[in-house]
């Protein structure tokens, strides 16, 4: 239509000029050119349709400027209408241009809505309104209302979020960044060569984009170049959107000169009127413009922290072990928690880097224009100010990169804390190590309270950086000729323009200290994703030549390109479908041949060839057994998997799934051992010596050699051999299950794989039959007394984190400034109340002074007098800010140091039923995000709530003191600003708890991922856990991402809310015009353009504060968890010397885990004398391992008592009890940190008694050779220890406190014969006159006993020597024949 009736213009126009009528050629070149472009808008419209785009905002746009061009040509009409004498040509245009521009109109309205999708496109549900909004909606982001309304009526819930749109998700930035990245990395690897078909390769896959492939030269790949390639594109659209807003900042100081020389003119009205209009039109545009790159800078720092975190994840799964090693868990959490957020932060501002120079160079321009060369005065004090901000800065770095160090440090010792709280408790060493985190955590602060007082010294530069200048500039302006004046189109154009000024002063060296600080993190990220990586190559896959499925030829290993080779000189090969025992002593290098099967170490030279692996090991041995066969591979590599199971079910175990009679007899399979009564079954064993292959040979054969190994079965495995191969010459006829309860499908470890299992469930295999039936398995003690007792299928052992509801409770808030200090909290509003107070008073008084009378040669009076006023009202205002700050630096350290003491002391008193179901990357997620968001965040949005909200106050102040009529409106619009934030706090405080809830996860899946890297590498489910990776970091960005929008939808209207303002402001001083001099006019608009942006910031201000807030509240929540009883209780304290005898009594003693559950150990009355030796069995199950934790009290009675020399146990504090047991536990925990550390944390004993623990636990030898000696530094977890090195620790530990009563549990199960029949002969020797339990799945080690207890369901089945247990031919004689004892 519009088309049409172009060409019916031009034809009109046409046909007249040929009739000789008069034509003007607008009315020719008019219909011509808007013929064209409707022909164009035509042609978009149907293209975009075409292509399935929905909206246009090319086309809107078009359609707004035809809309705003064609009103000027809209009144023209209607005066020619109005005037009369209208020709036919004239009526015909007329009438044509009032259809045209009710079609312009109709366009107009119909972009706000938006087309159908195409019919081939599939429906998403839960699907973003964002990406079905019209272009309009995307400018006011009102497709977000819909939440916005959501989150007022009913607290948002994780169902309330909508989906990530596709270029939010972080699977698809995952892989620009690390098909980039990889670019990157090959590019500098070799200079002279591009980038082939291996980085072609990066492509396709996951896995392989982040090895790196050997034999290329090093390089520095730049992190930074790869992430503008990644993200810069989009950024720079963003910067485009920043220098539209630049420019349009500088029109608004323009209008309010015209609008001054109007209200001192003899201008017609309109004028006033159109000005103020321009200056609402004008504050609208650049609110839309700013608040659509505040989009898009916060949308590529959420894409950002994407990319890091899969990139984290991803590098995680392939570092070498020598990386691995100067990288702790803590750190890689720190680089996805502290780091990218960093990065995030950063984004938003980045651009000041070049905005403000240029800012500054437009301000500086049209200040020459009004003050002339006295602005070069302002310039030099700007220049002046550039080294103090260095200084600054560079100081900023160093305090930056000090205390990243120490909070690594610090998640690092309690991750390392935390995974081993059990431990610690047991040795009563909980307070020991709380006062090591404190100690790390002490110096943490004391860099931080060093930083704190930098940035007041930063706040008192950057709040005096604008007024000197403008002191500086009127000073000289005033003062160097008497002839200028300063008028108020001068004075407060000029204060408007410094007020410009201000933004850049303030933001760049606050961009250059975020600069610092990112720089910081880039360097850290860049060290770890370029760090070594496993070599994909060094074990081959393919088939070998000779038939074996495991070869090795000459192949030396190391766990670190610098260490020494761990195993050396290895030949060995595998046929097909053997079974292949590993064996040899502690430290011989078992494990890491299986590490290296795997490809795990370092390969420094030989030949590697295995065909298709599974690995099975870990702790929980039956589920990884269970996992391995259900694989259906080629080779399973076992190792240990029996260590922690009782003789009965290793026994079935073996029997039926790794013998030869078992569902894996056609399968290769290689199983590490120390037990030897499975020996004789194998068809080949490697003997391991030195981390050398020793002997290589059948059973039988080995024995004929006679050479050490067959000394050691001579010596430790005679007559249990014997036993055990008569009764493996009869095959059973029903084997008994392996597994007595249905495996438990809620697994964590097995959930996260569930995808590759289930796709594997269409394999057939040979070993089909041991899927057949129901897969059953017995509970461990700790399965039994975690899991087993919880009946109600709702019941789960994990509990799931919350978000909680509502309004931020004011008891968090006062709990804040309660840990401020309220002296202190109210010294720092009095000195904001002060500072506004000066601010307030130095503008009044510059509009006085712009309004003094003349003298008649052109000059003023008293110019010296306003100056000095003037300067001293500003220099007030500067310290207020010095004081201010400087007493918030010192009040958020206080808090800091308070809220962190409190939740690190109750989370260290805290039962074990807290820890057994809380995952551990919760708690570290307290110390590490929340902790950085109390240290960091919460004072500044403090200090940004005060400066903003006493600044508004301010402004309204004198708005309504220069044109009292402007109260009118204050109330509708105060009330209009609150339902807007109301209506916004509501759902943003509600996002900020689902994206902190949703944010554990992350952390908790890397640290589970870390810890079973080799089993996931060992599946192949690399792919699988990445993927789980992704989609716990997109739930997280699902309510991440609504939150930064939620900031833009606020943002605009309460711009708007401010906009009105100005337009308000500006209309009064038109009515006002001639009852208020110009002065007045200048000090109230000039004051009403900084409202916009105060509004805007004191809301953001408050719902950042309160939505950060939520880390005291969750601080708080484990600031009050439930404790364990008192460590020390005066007036109940045990005697110095108590245990004197070490004699126990159970009396009709039952307990419970929690609350809730069922009993695990039932009505145990017995009494156990002092020196006895107490053997502990039972199937698995049975409670023997709860009967240990109730001696400890790590579990608390439900009924009966227990007593210890007469003295009953629960009298006593927990200190008084532990530090008097000593426990050689099944699992040994070890701490980074010298040996000395890990023996005597609390440094209670001479050398000589430490050198004397470790002869006893035959660790002398072995620390000698050290070339540190008792300082060696030992590992995270101790990894640089073998597995039986960590256990004779243990024992050292108990040597040395010398207990009457010593619990063993299980402590000999991950050791060889030989080492545990050491390990037994000096708990026989150094405890001979203590009492000792001892749980054990090997029961000879019990078999000279003095007592035995076999516990069933409980319960105490029998209770006497083992001679007569055997005699009675009970429970205990049946586990004595599984074992070949009996």
């Amino acid at each position: 239509m519009l088309w049409i009736l172009t060409w019916v213009d031009l034809g009109r126009g046409i046909w007249e000029w040929y009739n000789g009528t008069a034509v003007l050629y607008v009315d020719l070149v008019t219909p011509l050119i808007v013929g064209v472009t409707m022909a164009i808008a035509a042609f978009f419209i149907y293209y975009d349709r075409l292509k399935g785009v929905r909206t246009s905002g090319l086309l809107t746009i078009y359609w707004i400027l035809f809309l705003l061009t064609w009103a000027l040509v809209f009144r023209t009409k209607v005066e020619q209408i109005q005037n009369g004498g209208l020709t036919t040509g004239e009526v015909m245009r007329i009438v044509t241009f009032f259809i045209s521009y009710a079609c312009v109109i109709a366009h107009f309205l119909m972009s706000f809505f938006v087309d159908l999708p195409p019919a081939y496109e599939p429906q998403k549900l839960n699907t973003s309104p964002q990406e079905s909004a019209s272009f309009i909606s995307h400018m006011f982001f009102e497709w977000f209302s819909k939440m916005i309304m959501l989150g007022y009526k009913n607290p948002l819930v994780d169902n309330d979020l909508w989906d990530l749109i596709p270029d939010d998700k972080s699977g698809r930035i995952s892989r620009r960044f690390n098909k980039t990245w990889s670019a990157e990395k090959a590019k500098y690897k070799n200079e002279n060569e591009e980038v082939d078909d291996d980085t072609a390769r990066f492509e396709n896959t996951d896995v392989d984009v982040l090895i790196e492939q050997p034999g290329r030269k090093k390089g520095k790949p730049s992190l930074f170049k790869a992430m503008v390639r990644v993200f810069g594109p989009y950024y720079f659209l963003g910067s485009l959107l920043k220098v539209v807003s630049d420019l349009l900042t500088f029109v608004s100081p323009q209008l309010l000169s015209a609008l001054i020389l109007f209200t001192s003119n003899n201008a017609p009205v309109w004028q006033g009127y159109m000005l103020a209009v321009l200056l609402f039109v004008t504050a609208i545009l650049q609110s839309i413009v700013l608040q659509q790159y505040f989009h898009v800078c916060f949308t590529v720092g959420m894409r950002m922290r994407s990319a890091v975190v899969g990139a984290v994840y991803r590098k995680a799964m392939v570092l070498s072990n020598s990386a691995r090693k100067e990288s702790t868990v803590g750190e890689v959490v720190n680089l996805m928690s502290v780091d990218a957020q960093r990065f995030m932060d950063l984004m938003t501002y980045l651009n000041t880097v070049w905005s403000g120079p240029f800012q500054i160079i437009l301000a500086m321009y049209f200040l020459w224009q009004y003050l002339g060369a006295a602005v070069l005065a302002g310039l030099g004090v700007m220049l002046l100010l550039i080294p103090i901000n260095a200084l600054i800065a560079r100081k900023t770095h160093q305090l930056q990169v000090r205390q990243m160090k120490l909070k690594d440090e610090r998640i690092k010792l309690m991750n390392e804390i935390l995974n081993g709280i059990k431990v610690l408790k047991m040795y009563a060493w909980e307070m020991s190590f709380k006062d090591k985190v404190k100690a790390i955590r002490d110096k943490e602060l004391d860099v931080l309270r060093t930083a704190a007082y930098l940035n007041a010294v930063g706040s008192f530069t950057w709040v005096s950086a604008p007024f000197l200048v403008s002191l500086t500039t009127f000073a000289v302006y005033v003062l160097s000729d008497s002839s200028h004046i300063l008028t108020a189109q001068k004075a407060f154009v000029s204060l408007s323009l410094f007020n410009i000024l201000r933004f850049p002063l303030v933001m760049l060296p606050a961009v250059i200290a975020a600069i610092v600080q990112a720089s910081v993190s880039m360097t850290r990220l860049s060290k770890f994703l370029a760090g070594d990586e496993l070599d994909p190559d060094a074990v081959d896959h393919s088939p070998t030549a000779h038939g074996e499925v495991v070869e090795v030829d000459n192949a030396t290993f190391t766990w670190g390109k610098k260490d020494e080779p761990i195993l050396k000189n290895i030949n060995l090969s595998v046929p097909s479908g053997s079974l292949v025992a590993v064996v040899g002593q502690v430290g011989t290098g078992k494990s890491s041949l299986i590490s290296a099967l795997l490809g795990d170490m370092d390969k420094v030279e030989g030949y590697v060839s295995v065909k298709g692996i599974n690995l099975s090991g870990g702790q929980k041995q039956r589920v990884s057994i269970a996992r391995a066969v259900y694989q259906d591979a080629d080779v399973y590599l076992f190792d240990d998997p029996l260590s922690a199971v009782d003789a009965h079910v290793g026994k079935n175990i073996f029997d039926n799934v790794l013998g030869p009679r078992g569902c894996l007899k056609n399968k290769t399979r290689l199983l590490v051992t120390h037990g030897v009564s499975f020996l004789p079954q194998v068809d080949r064993i490697v003997v391991l010596v030195g981390g050398r292959v020793s002997e290589i040979g059948h059973y039988d054969e080995l024995l004929e050699k006679n050479g050490a190994f067959a000394e050691f079965l001579r010596n430790y495995a005679n007559h249990e051999d014997s036993e055990s191969t008569d009764e493996e010459d009869v095959p059973p006829s029903s084997p008994p299950p392996i597994f007595e309860e249905e495996l438990e499908p809620d697994v964590d470890a097995d959930e996260t794989a569930s995808s590759d299992f289930k796709r594997q469930r269409t394999r057939t295999s040979s070993s089909d039959h041991c899927k057949s039936g129901k897969l059953r398995r017995r509970k461990t003690d700790r399965d039994i007394d975690i899991k087993a007792q919880q009946k109600k299928k709702d019941d789960k052992l994990i509990t799931t984190e919350t978000a909680e509801t509502g309004n931020i409770k004011l008891s968090v808030a006062l709990s804040y400034m309660r840990s401020v200090g309220y002296l202190i909290c109210s010294t720092i509003a009095l000195a904001y109340c002060l500072q506004n107070a000066a601010q307030v008073g130095s503008s009044i008084w510059l509009s006085q002074w712009s309004t003094d009378p003349l003298n008649p040669d052109g000059t003023q009076n008293g110019t010296a007098t306003r100056l000095g006023v003037y300067g001293a009202l500003g220099m007030t205002q500067a310290l207020m800010v010095l004081g201010s700050s400087f007493s918030m630096s010192y009040g958020s350290v206080v808090a800091s140091t308070l809220l962190h003491s409190k939740m690190l002391v109750r989370i260290f008193r805290a039962p074990m039923s807290f820890f057994d179901t809380t995952p551990l990357g919760r708690i570290v997620n307290r110390f590490s995000k929340d902790i950085y968001l109390i240290d960091e965040v919460i004072p500044r949005c403090f200090t940004g709530l005060l400066m903003t909200g006493f600044q508004c106050l301010s402004t309204f102040v004198v708005i309504v003191y220069s044109t009292p009529i402007f109260a009118v409106v204050v109330v509708p619009l105060l009330i209009l600003y609150y339902f807007v934030q109301r209506f916004y706090i509501r759902t943003s405080r509600q996002l900020k708890r689902l994206e902190s809830i949703s944010r554990s996860p992350i952390y908790s899946h890397f640290s589970e991922t870390i810890a079973g890297v080799s089993t996931i590498r060992a599946y192949g489910l690399q792919k699988s856990f990445m993927k789980q990776n992704e989609i716990k970091l997109d739930t997280n960005q699902m309510a991440y991402y609504p939150n930064i929008v939620s900031n833009r939808w606020l943002a605009l209207r309460l711009e708007l809310v401010g906009n009105l303002i100005v337009l308000f402001a500006a209309i009064f001083a038109v009515v006002e015009k001639g009852k208020i001099n110009d002065g007045i006019v200048g000090l109230s608009i000039s004051y009403s353009l900084q409202i916009t942006m105060m509004l805007n910031w004191l809301v953001r201000q408050a719902s950042e504060l309160e939505t950060n807030i939520v880390a005291v509240e969750r601080v708080e929540e484990y600031s009050s968890v439930v404790q364990e009883a008192e460590l020390v209780i005066d007036g109940s304290r045990p005697p110095s010397h108590w245990p004197a005898e070490g004699s126990i009594k159970f009396e009709d003693y039952s307990t419970r885990y929690r609350e809730g559950l069922d009993l695990v150990v039932k009505n145990i009355t017995i009494h156990i004398n002092g020196g006895e030796k107490v053997g502990i069995v039972g199937r698995t199950g049975a409670g023997k391992s709860s009967m240990t934790l109730a001696l400890f009290r790590i579990i608390e009675s439900a009924s009966g008592r227990i007593s210890i020399d007469g003295l009953p146990i629960s009298n006593m504090g927990l200190q008084d009890l532990r530090s008097k047991l000593s426990i050689i536990p099944q699992d040994p925990v070890l701490f980074s940190g010298s040996l000395r550390m890990n023996l005597d944390p609390f440094e209670e004993y001479r050398d000589s008694e430490l050198w004397d623990a470790l002869e006893h636990s035959h660790l002398k030898d072995y620390v000698t050779s050290l070339s540190e000696k008792l300082e060696h530094e030992v590992t995270e977890g101790g990894e640089n220890l073998s597995v039986g090195q960590r256990q004779l620790v243990c024992l050292a530990r108990a040597l040395l406190r010398k207990s009457k009563i010593l619990v063993l549990d299980e402590a000999t199960a991950a050791v060889d014969l030989e080492t545990d029949d050491l390990i037994q002969a000096t708990i026989r020797e150094q405890f001979s006159d203590c009492t000792t339990f001892t749980i054990a799945h090997r029961l000879n080690t019990i078999m000279d006993s003095t007592r035995v207890l076999v516990l069933d369901a409980g319960k105490v089945a029998e209770f006497d020597t083992p001679d007569n247990l055997l005699q009675a031919k009970g429970i205990f004689f049946s586990m004595a024949k599984d074992a070949g004892l009996a």
